[in-house]
């Protein structure tokens, strides 16, 4: 069934006839960018959005990634900040994120001779709310992974048989979802969110968050780690170390979840309604997927 699956990925990868993978680095567009060069060579190009609510250590795996397994990656910088709709974070937050990037991948892929773009959402984001779907959609973008039946464990499998080294990596989701919604984002937070985090992965932590909530007098990070890591963190005596640097990082309150990470821990905790924003439907976009893609939906 996997093998299956797997040669069903190349073969809609092998149909586009050339391809613009949106790539972050994460377990999926790694995955995704290695097997689209793989088919597609020269055809095919790894777009990466970088941002404020990207870490530095990620953009920089993400480039050595490319590097290492011959396939090209170009860095675009993207305008969320700009969008007032993103800084409100609301529920929808992702779509605006988006919406940016590929408002910079669709002329991208147009002036470059590029047929069609793709992103890695998988057969496991099925049912899951995710608006950032909602602005590919509007782009038509093409998801191969999903479209290929292949499920997260599936990828993180076929991962390790490719040799690639995020077969196994936590999964990351941009800073800006560490701030709960409805509270706003800006550069100075996820500032600090990233030196937390990248502190905490220094002591050797492998699945960290550092949640940031605004109180009345200042800045409270909630930091979260794998449950099977709590023990460490105690046995270690490491609570006064990791409160001594959050706080020169700009913490007022540091706390410890003893819930463990866990994904979305921050929706919902602030009241927040989704932010509409007026973006005509991309009827008539560049990048179309060939009719035979369509077809094999």
């Amino acid at each position: 069934m996997l093998d299956a699956k797997y040669a069903r990925l190349r073969e809609l990868l092998g149909s586009y006839g050339s391809c613009l993978v949106a790539y972050s680095g994460g377990v999926d567009s790694v995955f995704l960018a290695k097997v689209a060069f793989e088919v597609l060579g020269a055809r095919s190009l790894a777009a990466i959005a970088d941002s404020p609510s990207l870490p530095r250590r990620e953009l920089a795996e993400a480039l050595e990634l490319g590097q290492q397994f011959g396939f090209p990656v170009r860095v675009v910088n993207t305008a969320e900040f700009d969008n007032p709709a993103y800084l409100a974070n609301p529920t929808n937050r992702c779509y605006f994120c988006k919406h940016a990037l590929f408002t910079e991948l669709e002329p991208l892929a147009r002036a470059e001779g590029f047929a069609v773009l793709a992103y890695g959402e998988n057969a496991s984001d099925v049912g899951d709310h995710r608006p950032g779907a909602k602005a590919a959609a509007e782009f038509a973008v093409r998801a191969p992974l999903k479209e290929a039946g292949l499920t997260k464990d599936e990828i993180r499998a076929l991962s390790a048989r490719l040799g690639l080294p995020t077969a196994d990596k936590p999964q990351m989701a941009c800073l800006s979802s560490r701030i709960p919604t409805g509270e706003s984002v800006t550069p100075e937070k996820l500032r600090m969110i990233e030196e937390a985090e990248h502190y905490l992965r220094g002591l050797g932590y492998f699945d960290v968050r550092v949640r940031h909530h605004q109180t009345g007098t200042g800045a409270l990070a909630r930091v979260e780690l794998g449950i099977e890591e709590l023990a460490r963190f105690f046995g270690g005596h490491q609570h006064s170390e990791v409160s001594g640097r959050l706080r020169e990082i700009g913490y007022l309150h540091v706390t410890l979840d003893l819930a463990g990470y866990r994904r979305g821990s921050t929706n919902g905790v602030a009241p927040a309604a989704v932010v509409s924003q007026p973006i005509a439907l991309r009827t008539n976009a560049a990048v179309r997927p060939p009719q035979a893609a369509v077809n094999g939906q």
